[in-house]
């Protein structure tokens, strides 16, 4: 019980540093991939001394480089989809992921889809037509497919991660951070950042506290958080985002993007509940 209580607690802490990802990246005048190259160079570093410094180990293995590809195709469309949309589509449309896992493991794992999991991926169609609705804007339909390419990505990345285990864990997300500055690196080149004091905080904010962190609290709390807690906890991050946003920024979504939103944002949190509970009646019959 113990353990579970600082899982909740490292689960929420990290919920909340996800969500200041929308305002840090709004408030660097930097091109997407330079933005997303150098935070994941801060984050990788972050990472890796930490998991040096607890006697971790580094797997580097086809599986590792795979999910670590994947991951920093997210990391690298998250920040560029800040840039082309608004905070709030580019966090609810990368919120599709579970959404993708259902689809890519019907389609290539060829596990069957529930009446819950077709149910779930119609509403959550349906929320996602009305966020591209609210703004047909070049900038923000392209901001709004890069989103949920970032969506997509992600779950690639957790089923070809499967049941790592933690040190595996750990080499996946270290790679996908170097992967990513290596990806965003000919754009620092290219664009060459401004450096002031706001850029610097800014950059140093998102990769040490809100990507590095946050993920060294997400494996901790994955081990011994309820899935179900979890899934909630993380679901906090999607509603704070856009919130920061506004308050800061004074950035605001349109009306069908905020209902298309919160229907996302409802539906997939109530389906991973449901799921997370199937599982856990399925594990308690069987043992």
């Amino acid at each position: 019980m113990k353990n579970r209580n600082r899982g909740i607690i490292e689960m929420l802490i990290c919920a909340a540093l996800w969500s200041s990802a929308g305002i840090l990246i709004k408030l660097l005048p930097w091109n997407g991939f330079a933005v997303a190259s150098i935070r994941s160079l801060i984050a990788g570093l972050t990472i890796l001394i930490y998991a040096l410094a607890t006697g971790r180990r580094m797997i580097i293995n086809r599986k590792t480089l795979l999910a670590g590809m994947l991951t920093a195709g997210v990391y690298t469309c998250f920040s560029v989809a800040n840039k082309l949309t608004t905070a709030a589509n580019a966090i609810v449309l990368q919120f599709t992921c579970p959404v993708f896992i259902v689809i890519l493991s019907a389609v290539f794992l060829k596990k069957k889809m529930r009446l819950r999991d077709i149910v779930t991926v119609i509403l959550t169609l349906g929320g996602i037509t009305l966020v591209f609705l609210d703004k047909l804007e070049g900038g923000f339909l392209l901001g709004n497919l890069v989103a949920i390419l970032a969506g997509l990505l992600m779950a690639g990345m957790y089923v070809s991660v499967g049941e790592m285990e933690t040190d595996s864990r750990f080499s996946t997300i270290t790679a996908g951070q170097f992967i990513t500055f290596l990806v965003g690196l000919p754009f620092v080149i290219i664009t060459k950042p401004s450096v002031t004091t706001v850029t610097v905080m800014s950059i140093l904010a998102l990769g040490i506290f809100q990507l590095g962190i946050s993920y060294i609290l997400y494996i901790h709390a994955s081990v011994s958080c309820p899935p179900l807690a979890c899934c909630l906890l993380g679901g906090l991050e999607p509603l704070l985002n856009p919130v920061w946003v506004m308050l800061f920024d004074g950035e605001t979504p349109g009306i069908l993007a905020f209902i298309g939103g919160v229907t996302v944002i409802i539906t997939i949190t109530v389906w991973c509940a449901l799921d997370s509970r199937t599982e856990e009646k399925n594990s308690a019959n069987e043992s």
